[in-house]
């Protein structure tokens, strides 16, 4: 019997979507399987262009039906509906991060415009995604990063209403091929944030130079330049400091897909390592009945299970968030730092299992191995998501307000609030409904219970022992902290996912054991921190527990670890 909590191609049937939904992502998955599992490998070796998988989406129109807005809609089908673009995130992701990245850095080209009130320019956008056309965000530079403070991509006023742009953009994906390049600078003439500019670029214009691809792989990250590049009235997207939101907040909506592809990967790559090892016999028994295997093993299960949990849960919040409710400024950063960073710990945990079999050539694993670590590395590194996380801690843990519940958001809708979400700025005064019950409604649950102990801990360090004004200057202090207050968040909405899906109550005291020894290891951290006070390396110690430990139930976990051997294998 296959496992109902992860995706199975020889199974998967998304039901819970609309027709033209679902046929769609069948469509993709057998798309992946009929070419099987040769020629992915080989295209993944040979840092081949995505050409056929382009022109698949593009004959099947996926990309126009799910990344059209119903602003701009010319087909029925067409609305940006969060919940199933986090399905096709996992699939891509399931097959190879190649996939999803030229994906990914349509849906970063397309936020600037779906934002603008440059109706030309939307128009134009849409008849590119009904063509088949990828688009690309030229926000990066290779002297500044995504400083976009420091910008160098210049435009010069041409005296006619228009500029002409100058200056190179650095790590653009899709550049070589995007029908519209979303392009980030700033006039010559104005000073200051009202000079900043958001236009519209061709990679196909004379003026636009394509320099290379900085990385060795089929992913086309670019590096390209702009020549007096010609930008007319039509090719504005937005000026000063709605140019300066755009930027930040089409990256809160691509920086969200990155959680669901590293679940993909890791789901593709159990499937392969826990085949591997239940097969594998050593010194006269299988691999997994060494007692250190199992126990990795039913760690990676169900911190994949967990990273699923708390992704599904964000995507309601999500999809039902307005200038009322702004509660996915956490979540969603959470998402990125914390999903993916789970993701790289399921992936080594497998590995320490199959080891020389992780490296070999013909095996999923081998790039599953490599593409996961660099999901927590875009759209801004683990430091810097944690530190914006960070401002959000006291407003969590000790200042909550009342909201209506949120349901489970799979409803055929439109997420109109992701392109209005309006100025980037007021983190500190977000609100957050009480996070306490989520914990309560588990409370029997042993290792549930263990870690409440540990979440009223960190409220009691909030309030009794935080970082003082010297050490709040200290981010080596603060991303320790930053990261005892991502497990509470994490324990959140894994626990509303849990009774919103009536999920297995052993699953979820397993899982919770792993979150009990991560808070444990991180209390740890902060003790040996140079800066610690006395008062909080106490708390520390203080803060630290063992899991509740019951054999009976991690033999039942196992169990369900075990029937993943032979449960899925991609054909030839």
């Amino acid at each position: 019997m296959a496992d109902s909590l992860l995706f199975n191609p020889r199974t998967y049937d998304p039901a819970q979507f609309d027709p033209e939904t679902r046929r769609l992502l069948r469509a993709t998955v057998d798309w992946f399987e009929d070419r099987g599992k040769r020629r992915l490998i080989e295209d993944y070796r040979t840092r081949a262009w995505l050409a056929d998988f382009l022109a698949f989406a593009a004959k099947e129109g996926l990309f126009a039906t799910f990344l059209t807005p119903a602003s701009a809609a010319g087909q029925e089908d067409q609305r940006w509906d969060t919940a199933r673009i986090a399905a096709l995130n996992e699939i891509f992701g399931f097959y190879g991060l190649d996939y999803w990245y030229a994906w990914q850095v349509t849906i970063l080209g397309l936020g600037p415009v779906w934002q603008s009130d440059n109706a030309a320019a939307r128009t134009r956008a849409a008849e590119l995604l009904a063509q088949g056309e990828v688009f690309a965000f030229g926000l990066s530079e290779k002297t500044h990063g995504a400083d976009i403070y420091s910008t160098d991509m210049l435009l010069t006023p041409d005296g006619n209403g228009g500029f002409s742009a100058t200056g190179s953009k650095y790590y653009i994906g899709n550049g070589n091929a995007a029908g519209l390049v979303s392009v980030f600078g700033r006039r010559t003439d104005i000073e200051g944030p009202d000079g900043y500019v958001f236009f519209a670029a061709d990679s196909r214009h004379s003026a636009y130079h394509l320099v290379k691809n900085v990385v060795d792989s089929s992913k086309y990250v670019s590096e390209f330049r702009l020549e007096d590049y010609p930008v007319g009235p039509d090719d504005v997207l937005h000026t000063g400091r709605a140019a300066f939101d755009a930027a930040l907040n089409t990256v809160n909506v691509g920086k969200f897909n990155l959680c669901t592809a590293s679940i993909g990967i890791c789901e593709h790559a159990m499937y392969e390592a826990i085949t591997h090892a239940h097969n594998r016999i050593l010194y006269g028994r299988p691999v997994t009945a060494f007692p250190h295997v199992r126990r990795e093993l039913a760690d990676a299960y169900v911190r994949l299970v967990g990273m699923k949990l708390f992704s599904d849960r964000a995507v309601d919040y999500f999809r039902s968030a307005s200038p009322d409710d702004r509660r996915y400024l956490l979540f969603n950063p959470m998402t990125k730092m914390k999903v993916t960073t789970e993701g790289e710990k399921v992936i080594d945990l497998m590995w320490d299992v199959i080891a020389a079999k992780g490296f070999e050539k013909d095996t999923y694993f081998a790039q599953a191995a490599v593409e996961i670590r660099g999901l927590p590395k875009l759209e801004g590194t683990v430091h810097v998501n944690l530190a914006l996380i960070l401002k959000f801690m006291r407003n969590h843990l000790l200042n909550p307000a009342e909201f209506a519940p949120v349901p489970t958001r799979l409803d055929a809708a439109d997420d109109t609030f992701l392109f209005e979400q309006g100025p980037a700025r007021g983190l500190g005064s977000v609100r957050f409904h009480d996070w306490r019950p989520a914990y309560d409604a588990y409370a029997a649950v042993p290792n549930v219970a263990r870690f409440r102990e540990q979440a009223d801990a960190l409220c009691e360090f909030v309030t009794t022992a935080a970082p003082d004004e010297k050490q709040s200057r200290d981010l080596d202090l603060l991303l320790a902290v930053g990261q005892l207050f991502a497990l509470v968040v994490h324990g959140q909405l894994i626990l509303e996912q849990a009774r919103l899906t009536d999920l297995d109550e052993d699953v979820l005291d397993e899982l919770f054991s792993v979150l009990v020894r991560d808070f444990s290891a991180y209390a740890i951290e902060l003790h040996g921190k140079d800066s610690a006070t006395e008062a909080q390396q106490n708390w520390a110690l203080a803060a630290v527990r063992r899991p509740v430990v019951d054999e009976a139930r991690s033999g039942r976990v196992w169990e369900r670890v075990e029937a993943l051997s032979g449960a899925y294998e991609m054909a030839p």
